[in-house]
């Protein structure tokens, strides 16, 4: 009675939608199975996308052709590229979004995919054989066959939410939890954790005083996370505000601790370290007498208020009491209270780098099921796990971005290699080559990528290449063309930099952290002429390369160093146990994650240096 197909996608969330999305689009036959369409691409917690390195990780799903930028430029209601203080590796943008057009916009983006089919059920089984996956079966009891299957439950397998003293089965607030695949994956084989996040309450915005509170508006001239010409930049934008808790609300809250879940040990499993609930942070900065609240708009029409900051668990009467103790919330009325939620994980170092497990072939796992905490998170991965179930289905080579090449790469690397027992988030930090990394070159690193395999488009390829020709030649301009001290001196004198005795190369001027372009197209009209052909987007670049030349450059020989031992292949086959010289501990954990290079084994906790020369010694002969 029904299709077979050639991927089935699990989960309707971030990496669900990109999974199914990106399957399709290079031409899988696609279904996706979700137990309420209305929720597909919904934004459980905040209203927002990007952020520091989440930023980054858009804009690399947008450059390989993947949809989580466009959906996102075409609901945003507001845009800021935090850190444009520090230098470019940090800058980082982000948005809000209006949270019903951001699910609308990506409803319709898989409904105008004609690979994609849906089916509205709960997944309770795969139809396993011979430690091969080649189906699903669901609630009702249908079945339905396929040649790879990607499970990208989110919140929900045994998700248990937590409010105060009470708890109840749910993936989500008024959903109901997944039964059944936790079970069926642990009697496979596969060890399973628990991991926890929470959400704020949300609130009625007519009845806040938002004079009590400091304004929030977004970049005066924002950008956009997607590089193609499908979206444009906001004309208008929404304001979000900021508050802050104090003495009063603090001590309201503590008065709820004795309920609290996370407190009594009814939440065993590990919340997100970096996103603390209000309480958590009352108790462990005791020291800290307000902590800030953002108060983040749903949308461009609705009065529904997203509390960023005041995630919580207690009770619900107790978050209401201490709501109304905050500067601006005194006449609050809530829609709904905070929650936790519990729900079911699987380590990822039991999965491949292309995020097939290795347990059973042709199944992959996708988002939060890893252990990851964020949309952006779960969005890559997803997009990862589609691009490499339609490679395993029709016998094309894995596709695996090296931590040199991209966020994603990074993340997918930390994740196989060192595994996490909380949330994982992503930060600039985690990448050792973020000045290479940067939100402004994603096209540039990967668009030729997703172009090869049929995911971006002809159009953004062409758009790329043109932008890397235009980068060339306005640096080629600049290296060449001088400028004199008469010519130039004024300019410096405005931006208290240094005047100039002789004729000076325009580039040795952009090399100082106060000059840029714009400030050099004044000097002369037929400088200004030349310089003002190049749009925002390569003036940047070009800025960027010449005043980090050193630091990039430095930046490059070091990934080339160790792409090399990303050229040393090892036999999956072998049993490190056979190696006596090594730790005890390093043979364990090779053994475990069997890595495919000499690189890979390298990032793997707990492996060191010496093991390293051991095990390359051991190899040699």
């Amino acid at each position: 009675m029904y299709t077979s197909y050639d991927v089935i996608v699990v989960g309707g969330g971030h990496a669900g939608c990109e999974a199914a999305y990106a399957a399709g689009k290079m031409g899988a036959k696609v279904l996706l199975i979700t137990m309420d369409m209305n929720k597909i691409g919904q934004m459980s917690c905040n209203p927002a996308m990007g952020g520091v390195a989440k930023g980054q990780i858009v804009r690399e799903i947008d450059a390989l052709g993947g949809m989580s930028g466009i959906v996102t430029d075409k609901s945003m209601i507001q845009f800021r590229m935090l850190n444009r203080s520090k230098g470019p590796a940090m800058w980082s943008p982000r948005s809000q979004n209006d949270r019903m057009r951001f699910a609308e916009e990506w409803r319709l983006v898989l409904e105008n995919n004609p690979n994609v089919d849906f089916w509205q059920d709960m997944v309770t089984n795969l139809i396993v054989k011979d430690k091969k996956v080649t189906g699903v079966k669901t609630g009702i009891g249908i079945e339905f066959y396929s040649k790879s299957v990607v499970l990208t439950n989110g919140t929900f397998l045994n998700g248990l939410i937590h409010i105060g003293e009470k708890n109840f089965g749910g993936g989500r607030a008024g959903e109901k939890s997944a039964k059944g695949l936790t079970e069926q994956l642990i009697e496979l084989g596969f060890e399973s954790g628990r991991m926890k996040t929470g959400t704020p309450p949300r609130v009625d915005g007519r009845s806040i005083n938002y004079e009590a509170m400091d304004e929030q508006a977004g970049d005066e001239n924002p950008e956009k996370f997607s590089y193609s010409e499908e979206t444009k930049p906001l004309q208008k934008q929404r304001s979000c505000f900021i508050t802050y808790t104090n003495d009063d609300v603090h001590d309201t809250l503590k008065k709820g601790f004795d309920k609290s879940p996370m407190f009594n040990g009814r939440i065993q499993g590990l919340g997100p370290r970096y996103c603390p609930s209000i309480e958590d942070k009352i108790n462990r900065f005791a020291e800290r007498n307000r902590h800030q609240i953002f108060v983040e708009p749903e949308g461009w029409d609705t009065i529904e208020i997203y509390v960023n900051g005041f995630s919580t668990s207690l009770p619900d009467s107790v978050q209401y009491e201490a709501l109304k103790k905050i500067p601006g919330f005194e006449n609050a009325k809530m829609f709904r209270p905070g929650y936790a939620i519990e729900y079911d994980y699987f380590p990822p170092t039991q999965l491949k780098l292309t995020l097939e497990t290795k347990l059973i072939e042709n199944l992959f796992f996708a988002g939060q099921i890893n252990g990851t905490t964020g949309y952006e998170e779960a969005a890559c991965q997803g997009l990862m796990a589609g691009i490499n179930a339609f490679n395993k289905v029709f016998e094309k080579s894995d596709f695996i971005l090296k931590r040199s090449e991209a966020y994603i790469g990074v993340l997918i690397d930390d994740l196989i290699n060192k595994g996490t027992e909380e949330p994982y988030r992503m930060f600039t930090s985690r990448a050792e080559y973020r000045i290479l990394l940067r939100q402004d070159n994603a096209d540039i690193r990967l668009t030729e990528l997703g172009y090869k395999m049929g995911l971006a488009n002809e159009k953004s390829y062409n758009q790329m290449l043109a932008k890397k020709e235009s980068i060339g030649e306005l640096l080629n301009f600049v290296k060449k063309q001088s400028v004199s001290p008469e010519e130039a001196n004024k300019q410096l004198a405005a931006q208290n930099s240094s005047e100039i005795s002789q004729k000076v190369k325009i580039a040795q001027l952009l090399k100082r952290p106060n000059i840029g372009i714009d400030h050099i197209k004044p000097v002369s009209d037929k400088i200004g002429k030349q310089l003002s052909k190049f749009d925002k987007s390569v003036s940047e670049q070009v800025e960027i390369l010449l005043k980090y030349e050193n630091y990039i450059e430095k930046e490059q020989k070091i990934a080339l160093k160790l792409n090399n031992l990303e050229n040393l292949n090892i036999n999956e086959k072998l049993n490190y146990n056979d190696i006596k010289a090594m730790s005890n501990e390093a043979r364990e954990k090779l053994n475990k994650i069997k890595p495919k290079t000499i690189g890979q084994a390298s990032r793997i906790s707990g492996v060191s240096p010496a093991d390293i020369s051991i095990l390359m010694v051991y190899l040699e002969k």
